[in-house]
């Protein structure tokens, strides 16, 4: 039994930022930010991924030295792992995303048959989730968690990405814990308004409802009240790829200890604010600097 389990693809990410002309390649994906912030505050992870021939044994390493669980990443030779490049603007106030190449889809037959866990955490990044396996997966956890970014993306023969409607809608009504920016929660309910899209989201069955909007901190909805949690103002910005992750990775790690989801809340936020201060998942800063940072927020109060 694991306190949270994250399902999607790693990657293997090109970032180009606008102070070097050349990219950093490194690992990514939603599932490796929410992994290893989570463990940084002594959650019991496992992922379940599918990556090809190509991707570094250094990377498997590196997650498995940090503690998390990888006997459910399946590695298939003779494909390739989903790989992407992101472009970002001079003031990081938007980035471009383009899809390299994608590794197979997880199945059901890809889970650890005794696999189970407090909290699932399905985190597609390109189509690799299908509506049979959440609904395998909701068997298998207390409470089932979603990202559909991966769902509500899709790509033309360029590798460029647009938003669409979430395929199928029918995976919200599975959700506990919903959490996307601002474009996928609009994209994913077909509502432009937030607060509208925010209240589709719980009609169908979502208790917590998470919106992320960058450096204005997050939307937190729960038990018909939206709570403003504040970003933490980060010592430096150098990469903002997997922010938004890392939020729902700290807040995730305090919500499976049964602490006040204000406090997750706010911890969350600090994760995010630790992780944009370097490239990729490389953030150095602990347990005791997230907490220093969350305790700050919940001090001043969410409204």
């Amino acid at each position: 039994m694991f306190d949270i389990a994250s399902v999607g693809h790693f990657a293997i990410d090109s970032i180009f930022l606008p102070v070097k002309p050349a990219p950093y390649v490194i690992l990514g994906g939603s599932v490796a930010y929410v992994s290893l912030l989570a463990r940084r505050l002594d959650s019991r992870v496992a992922v379940v991924s599918k990556v090809g021939g190509d991707f570094p044994n250094a990377y498997l390493w590196w997650l498995g030295q940090e503690g998390v669980d990888l006997s459910g990443v399946v590695r298939v030779e003779n494909a390739q792992t989903t790989r992407f490049d992101l472009k970002y603007v001079p003031d990081f106030s938007d980035r471009t995303l383009q899809l390299r190449s994608k590794a197979d889809g997880i199945t059901v037959e890809d889970l650890p048959a005794s696999m189970k866990a407090r909290v699932l955490h399905v985190a597609p990044i390109a189509g690799e989730v299908t509506l049979e396996v959440v609904e395998e997966l909701k068997k298998r956890a207390e409470v089932l968690s979603l990202d559909p970014q991966g769902l509500v993306r899709n790509f033309d023969a360029a590798g460029n990405v647009t938003y669409g409607s979430l395929e199928p809608a029918k995976i919200l009504e599975l959700t506990n814990i919903y959490k996307s920016s601002a474009a996928e929660i609009q994209a994913a309910t077909g509502l432009s308004d937030i607060p509208s899209a925010v209240k589709a989201v719980h009609d169908y069955g979502a208790e917590i409802v998470i919106v992320t909007l960058g450096m204005k901190g997050a939307l937190l909805s729960v038990d018909g009240a939206n709570y403003e949690v504040p970003a933490f103002p980060s010592e430096k910005l150098v990469d903002p790829t997997g922010a938004g992750d890392a939020f729902i990775g700290g807040l995730l790690a305090e919500y499976v200890k049964g602490e006040d989801l204000l406090w997750c809340a706010c911890a969350g936020s600090a994760a995010a604010s630790l992780v944009v201060e370097a490239v990729g998942p490389t953030f150095s800063g602990g347990k005791e600097e997230i907490y220093r940072r969350g305790r700050l927020l919940y001090e001043k109060g969410i409204k």
